[in-house]
């Protein structure tokens, strides 16, 4: 590190930062941190805080502008979660619902009559109602202070004057180029121009999507007040993306089981949704309150895995010994187990979740933590209820690639995402070559010096979800490939109905002198699957083992694929883990010894976590930022 790092206050007892190496220093400072995915998007949401603007106005800031600099990870026609503090609240941590519902049209019937037993990885018939712009407007209109064209003037300029393409958009052009030149012309016409994928650095525009948001800021002109300015920009969103969406997708086009379909969205669909609020769900660990999503989410699936490991000594959660390996997957088979067969969305269904996160149920569940890998989906039972049928298994994918792992050279086999669902490598005249296209997440994380504390996971409508949509610059999301065409699942497809979604951005919050809780850290990654994985390491190491928090971001990641996939085509690898090799030799040998099936995914292939931080006792701020991929970044000062 370029400094010595003072310990905040959230440090274990004894603090002593262990001997790791790190690939950059941990930030500190006292006037505003940001960490995300992207430099260009922390850079943006850093100048917002440098102008004045609070945490809400600059991550509002930043994720617009990861719509365009990222739009092989996410999109305006996605969803996001949220979950934030703010400085009059700090002890009220609060969700912020970005995911929008099955259509009124997405029946299972509909499905079945379409030939399909999956609701399929990419095509309008896997679009919910896409929840992230309305999410962002309402965040900014509640608890943001800039004007709506000011928060936006940063995306609308990347959009319409351009910025440097990364190579790993250009990486995922390549691997769907044929698809778009056969299948989705609207999309050869946005991401191939002149008919040739763009070269990595070469500047790109959106000028569709920055005519559309010059459009809604302008709608909000004749407003009183900014509050109703913010309202008359997420009315015209609505309405335009609205009309734009329903007669698209009218016509059929490729989907990912190599048929082509209609989609079912309409804009009486998208003109019904607006965002919401709700407190997020907590349980202790160590003597911190960490705070997620509901059962719509996975975020519950880490308090579980939190809970379980609880009973545990310190060193049995170490994940760098094949010990401490072992009883950590060992933990997260078991609460992914129990989110396939249990959680679904609140609103429609009974989820016992206060049973599924208490001392008791944890205890039990510790139990079936053995010396040798599982390789079995073990849901736990409820008192008086009859457990769900556990989802359909299956065990072959479509690429060779490590799920979750970072990808190599676009050739061979390597993926293109990064963490959530990835792309296959086909040549265009493949029989594989169907649309069975999959893209990946990004993340944000903003503290301001007041004590406003934000972390944020956008995804979906990523540019090969889709067919671009004419007149607005990008195309819809696939979150409905959560839900199964099963009437008897807590997550089967219903009108109306969320999909639980894998977005799963974390707080952490730890009790104050004066006997208040605040929060210390807002973390998360992208990932599907991996992301809530990755964030229990990071927890462990740096709320258990001392770590620093880039330190923690550093050290070698680790997952479990032993229960079902989220994302089509839905596999899984009994008593699967993947592993990066700086695990190192011995580990690695004792987790094979123990069972497992491990796949190594290279030396920097997993994880993509960012963190903020904040100690209440001095106001000491803190970031750090993922260096695999050479792409997410943290500022501050």
């Amino acid at each position: 590190m370029t400094a010595p790092y003072s310990p905040p206050a959230f440090a274990p007892p004894g603090f002593t930062p262990p001997a790791a190496p790190v690939t950059r220093p941990d930030l500190q400072g006292t006037f505003g941190m940001v960490a995300s995915t992207h430099w260009i998007a922390t850079a943006s949401a850093q100048a917002v805080l440098e102008r004045g603007g609070n945490a809400f106005d600059a991550v509002v800031a930043g994720a617009f502008v990861l719509h365009v600099v990222e739009p092989h990870l996410n999109g305006p026609g996605g969803d996001m979660t949220g979950i934030f503090v703010t400085a009059d609240e700090p002890a009220a941590p609060r969700v912020l619902v970005g995911q929008g519902p099955a259509p009124a049209g997405a029946t299972i019937e509909h499905y079945r009559a379409e030939g399909l037993d999956l609701v399929p990885g990419s095509g309008a018939l896997a679009a919910a109602v896409p929840g992230s712009v309305d999410a962002w407007l309402v965040l900014l209109r509640d608890h943001g202070t800039w004007d709506l064209a000011d928060v936006l003037a940063f995306a609308i300029g990347y959009a319409r004057d351009g910025h440097p393409v990364l190579g790993r958009v250009s990486a995922t052009i390549s691997m769907v180029s044929g698809l778009f030149r056969d299948h989705w012309p609207t999309s050869a016409a946005r991401w191939l121009p002149d008919g040739e994928v763009p070269a990595p650095g070469t500047l790109i525009t959106n000028p569709e999507y920055a005519d559309l948001l010059d459009a809604v800021v302008a709608a909000g002109s004749a407003a009183v007040g900014r509050e109703e300015a913010i309202d008359l920009a997420r009315a015209a969103w609505r309405a335009r993306v609205g009309a734009a969406v329903e007669d698209f997708v009218r016509t059929p086009h490729r989907h990912a089981d190599g048929g082509d379909h209609a989609g079912v969205l309409t804009a009486a669909d998208i003109a019904g949704f607006e965002a919401s609020y709700e407190d997020a769900t907590t349980a202790t660990f160590r003597g911190y309150t960490i705070a997620k999503t509901g059962a719509w989410g996975q975020g519950p699936a880490l308090l579980a895995a939190c809970k379980i490991l609880e009973g545990f000594d310190d060193a049995a959660l170490d994940p760098s010994t094949d010990r401490g390996a072992h009883t950590i997957l060992e933990a997260q088979k078991l609460a992914m187990a129990d989110r396939d067969v249990w959680y679904g969305d609140p609103a429609s269904d009974d989820v016992p979740l206060t049973y599924l996160l208490s001392e008791e149920y944890a205890a039990q569940r510790r139990t079936l933590i053995t010396d040798v890998a599982s390789h079995e989906l073990r849901p736990g039972d409820v008192p008086g209820r009859p457990t769900p049928p556990v989802p359909t298994l299956r065990t072959e994918y479509v690429t060779d690639a490590p799920a979750g792992s970072l990808p190599g050279a676009p050739t061979g086999g390597a993926a293109a995402g990064v963490g959530e669902p990835t792309v296959p490598v086909v040549e265009p005249d493949s029989p594989e070559h169907t649309g069975a296209t999959r893209g990946d997440t990004c993340h944000i994380d903003v503290v301001d010096r007041w004590g406003n504390m934000v972390s944020a996971t956008p995804s979906g409508g990523w540019l090969q979800s889709s067919p671009t949509v004419p007149g607005l610059g990008f195309c819809l999301g696939t979150r409905l490939q959560m839900t199964w065409l099963d009437e008897a699942s807590p997550s089967a497809l219903v009108p109306g109905r969320r999909p639980r979604t894998t977005l799963t951005p974390t707080l952490v919050l730890r009790d104050t002198r004066g006997g208040g809780v605040e929060p210390v850290i807002a973390l998360g990654s992208p990932g599907g699957d991996q992301q809530d994985q990755w964030q229990l390491l990071f927890l462990l190491r740096v709320l258990v083992g001392g770590y620093t928090p880039q330190q923690a971001i550093d050290a070698p990641a680790l997952h479990t694929t032993s229960f079902p996939g989220s994302f089509w085509p839905r596999t899984w690898t009994p008593g699967g883990a993947v592993v990066e090799d700086r695990l190192g030799d011995d580990v690695i040998a004792g987790l094979e010894r123990r069972g497992h099936v491990v796949t190594r995914a290279g030396d920097w292939a997993l994880g993509r976590l960012s963190a903020v931080t904040r100690d209440p006792a001095t106001g000491l701020l803190g970031a750090a930022a993922n260096p695999r991929g050479a792409q997410g970044y943290a500022a501050g000062r």
